[in-house]
């Protein structure tokens, strides 16, 4: 069956804090200029924010710039920071790390804690408002390209296909949406951002290197709530040469979102993330804070940690790369909402400014010059040497941030390298040591296909499987064998098996409804066996208040 097609100046894919940034910046340039501009932001989410996850505490200078009003609008921004820790954690004790000596990236007075969920349905609210057209619900599949090979929109993919790939008794084909330019805001590991990386070699620098963000949020005793409270912990559970840590923000109505980070870069393929972030939550400093509490959502993330070395190219013809798509996240500040809105503002501008002199499908350039002289290639910059410093452990890493960041300032005559790909760093399995977790209690601790009910993840059960192998031998031959199968671990959704046969052997299962869309799979597979593909359009978590 053929497909439909809408036309519009800007097709704009992912409705998080990039694209509906840009989306707003558009609008209001059109308005300013008087010269229409047609809008279309994509969402693969059931509706707004259903897909967005984030600790979050947000820095407000992009918000300022893009709706200075945004107080008087309602942004739900409820929760301003009035205290924060640093801790290193041992197994029983902790260390708090002087405020004196906390580098300037990690202060949060004049921040705000947020549900990033909420506040992207707020801005979906604002750029409506302003005339641009938002279709959650539909999943942006495959990239189009004209006959000169520059990019020309997107296809939404089919609904009602059957397992094998075939058409359904409900099938329902997709739409092409063409873009005189389309911008890809799909946020960390964009499955067709990923795609046209590789197409128009787009790695500018290092390989992007990742974390796995896990995240709960909980409803606390009153008498332990502390509205604007911010603690970040490094240490325990994790050993010394593993990079990651935790967050404990405190929101309002007795809400406490915490969550745990680990590097994608771990060596151990015994390692679970979400073990490890379940284990945190029984430390002594820790603990009290739920007890009598009871945990409401669930969710998880990858996120792109590797900052200035690993941004990408941001333009190619007919498109551009934005927010966590082009790597933007600044790792030392815990932060990318910011600079994820900051780089879609300016891709807004550059893209309006060549519309308004009747320019199309070109090699946006003025999109990277913005980028090039704004505030947020300064930040990156001076955050550069941060997170590859912790290659070297956690006591010296620590140590060098707070050099690079208290003397240096961020400007340090050198900028490190990571020099690896987060795929291949595993030991072998007989090289490495089997790890105890334990048994979940149900109160504190959950095992995580009770946590993933708490996602609200749904996946019809009649459609092709999204987690595509390109070798179905690989987990049994490779994974399994030599590995010990570390996707049932990196997963923080159960979606990966390996289950025991009656005879001794075993068998690989893939239970694609778990699948929460973190991407970990894609990122940390040893051979980069397993891609993520889109699947049908408002499936997945949905979250509501992440």
């Amino acid at each position: 069956m053929e497909r439909e097609s809408m036309e519009f100046d800007v097709v704009i894919v992912g409705a998080g804090p990039s694209g509906l940034s840009a989306a707003i910046r558009l609008a209001q340039l059109s308005a300013e200029n008087e010269k229409e501009l047609t809008i279309c932001v994509v969402e693969k989410g059931s509706e707004v924010g259903a897909h967005i996850l984030s600790g979050a505490v947000i820095e407000t200078r992009a918000l300022d710039e893009l709706i200075p009003d945004w107080k008087d609008k309602g942004a739900p921004l409820n929760a301003p920071v009035t205290d924060e820790k640093v801790m290193f954690l041992s197994e029983t004790g902790s260390l708090t790390t002087p405020s004196l000596f906390m580098p300037p990236a990690m202060h949060n007075h004049g921040n705000y804690i947020v549900s990033l969920g909420n506040l992207c349905r707020w801005l979906g609210e604002q750029a409506e408002a302003l005339g641009v057209e938002i279709y959650p619900g539909f999943a942006a599949a495959e990239v189009l390209f004209n006959d000169d090979g520059s990019v020309k929109g997107i296809a939404t993919g089919d609904m009602g296909l059957l397992p094998d790939g075939t058409p359904g008794p409900s099938h329902e084909v997709g739409m092409e949406l063409h873009g005189k330019y389309t911008f890809f805001s799909e946020g960390c590991r964009g499955h067709l951002g990923k795609q046209l990386i590789e197409k128009f070699d787009l790695v500018q620098g290092e390989s992007q290197t990742y974390g796995v963000g896990i995240k709960e949020l909980w409803e606390v005793d009153p008498s332990k709530h502390q509205k604007g409270l911010v603690v970040h912990t490094a240490g325990w559970p994790l050993d010394s040469k593993t990079y990651g840590g935790s967050f404990l923000y405190h929101l309002e109505d007795n809400l406490v979102a915490v969550g745990f980070v680990v590097g994608l870069d771990y060596q151990n393929p015994y390692m679970s993330p979400y073990d490890e972030f379940q284990r945190y939550k029984t430390h002594p400093k820790i603990r009290d804070t739920f007890e009598g509490g009871r945990r409401i959502a669930y969710g998880a993330r990858a996120l792109g940690e590797g900052g200035f070395q690993c941004l990408t190219k941001l333009t190619f013809p007919g498109g551009v790369l934005t927010g966590c798509n082009a790597g933007t996240l600044n790792t030392p500040k815990i932060k990318g909402t910011h600079t994820a809105m900051k780089s879609g503002m300016l891709a807004a501008e550059a893209a309006a400014e060549a519309l308004f002199a009747e320019r199309a499908n070109d090699d946006l350039v003025a999109y990277t010059e913005k980028f090039n002289n704004s505030w947020v290639y300064k930040e990156l910059y001076e955050a550069r040497n941060v997170r590859p410093s912790f290659k070297w452990g956690l006591m010296i890493g620590s140590m060098y941030t707070g050099i690079d960041q208290l003397i240096f300032r961020g400007k340090a005559p050198w900028t490190l390298s990571y020099g690896h790909k987060d795929n291949e760093t595993l030991m072998k399995k007989s090289q490495a040591t089997p790890i105890n977790y334990p048994k979940p209690d149900g109160v504190l601790t959950f095992d995580k296909l009770t946590n993933v009910s708490f996602s609200a993840t749904n996946h019809a059960e009649e459609q092709p499987c999204h987690l595509k192998l390109k070798d179905p031998d690989v987990p049994m031959n490779i994974n399994l064998a030599e590995y010990d199968g570390p996707e049932q671990r990196f997963c923080p959704a159960g979606v990966y098996e390996y289950l025991d046969n009656e005879d001794g052997s075993k068998t690989f299962q893939i239970n694609a409804q778990n699948c929460v869309h973190c991407k970990t799979c894609d990122i940390k597979d040893p051979t980069q066996n397993i891609t993520w593909v889109t699947p049908q359009g408002g499936e997945g978590p949905n979250y509501p208040n992440m």
